[in-house]
C-alpha cells in the first residue's frame, strides 16, 4: 500500500545530511529499524523510489526520517534535500530490520547509522540507560558525522567516531578494520550489529569473524 504523506518540517543535521518530520498516516505501523521504498510526490519522480529507514518510533506523533545527499548519484536525495514544508511524498509498507537482539557494538558507516537511531531510542526508552552498548561510527570527515550530539548524549552509550582526514577532539583519524574492532569488541559479550555501503559491511563481518566473534553474534540487515 502506498501513502501519501505532507512534510511537516525540513531541518539539515549535516552540510548534505536533512531531518525530515512527515504526517503519520493513523493505524500506521513499523519495528524500530525498518525502512520505507520512499519517493517525490512529484512529475517524472514518483517511481523513483529509494529506501530510507525511520529514524522516529511507533509511538511519536509523526514519521520522522535523517537522509543524506548525494549530487552526483542519481539525483532523487538532492531533491529530497529542496522539499518544503506542505510538499507531498510517497512511501511504501515498512519492510525490513535491523532486528534488536541487545545490548553490544553498533558499527555503521556514513549515513548507514540511520537504522540505530531508531534502535538505540528504543532500548533507551526501555531501560533509561545504553550501558553495553558502544557505537563505533566512520566518516571521511567530522562534519560529516550524523547526529553526533545525539549519540554522545544517550545516557550510557559509549562513542567511537572515525574520520578519514581531518579528526578533532575525541574523534580518530581511520577506518574501521581489525585492529579498531579488535580494541571495541569482546567476542562472546555481546551482539555486533553492522550497517553500511556493502562492501563494508563484507569487510567488517570477515574481521570479525577473525577476531573470534561467531556468525549468531553478527546482526546485519534482513529482508522478508
Amino acid at each position: 500500500m502506498t501513502h501519501t504523506l505532507k512534510l511537516k518540517s525540513i531541518s539539515p543535521v549535516t552540510h548534505d545530511t536533512h531531518h525530515l518530520v512527515l504526517e503519520k498516516p493513523e493505524g500506521f505501523d513499523f519495528t524500530p529499524g525498518q525502512a520505507v521504498d520512499f519517493a517525490l510526490d512529484q512529475d517524472g519522480w514518483r517511481e523513483e523510489k529509494r529506501p530510507f529507514t525511520f529514524t522516529s518510533l511507533p509511538g511519536d506523533p509523526d514519521l520522522e526520517f535523517v537522509i543524506k545527499s548525494y549530487p552526483d548519484h542519481d539525483g532523487v536525495t538532492e531533491q529530497i534535500a529542496k522539499l518544503q514544508a506542505g510538499d507531498t511524498v510517497l512511501i511504501d509498507d515498512p519492510w525490513g530490520a535491523i532486528e534488536d537482539k541487545g545490548p553490544g557494538w553498533f558499527i555503521a558507516g556514513g549515513a548507514g547509522v540511520t537504522p540505530f537511531i531508531a534502535v538505540l531510542k528504543k532500548r533507551l526508552a526501555e531501560g533509561g540507560t545504553l550501558d553495553g552498548c558502544t557505537l563505533i561510527f566512520a566518516n571521511k570527515t567530522e562534519r560529516d558525522i550524523i547526529l553526533r550530539d545525539t549519540f554522545e548524549g544517550m545516557s550510557g552509550l559509549k562513542t567511537v567516531f572515525l574520520v578519514e582526514d581531518g579528526g578533532g577532539q575525541g574523534v580518530q583519524t581511520g577506518r574501521i578494520d581489525k585492529d579498531v574492532l579488535g580494541a571495541h569488541v569482546t567476542p562472546g559479550q555481546g551482539k555486533c550489529y553492522i550497517c553500511g555501503p556493502d562492501p563494508m559491511i563484507e569487510a567488517v563481518q570477515e574481521d570479525l569473524e577473525g577476531l573470534g566473534v561467531t556468525k549468531d553474534d553478527i546482526v546485519t540487515e534482513e529482508f522478508d
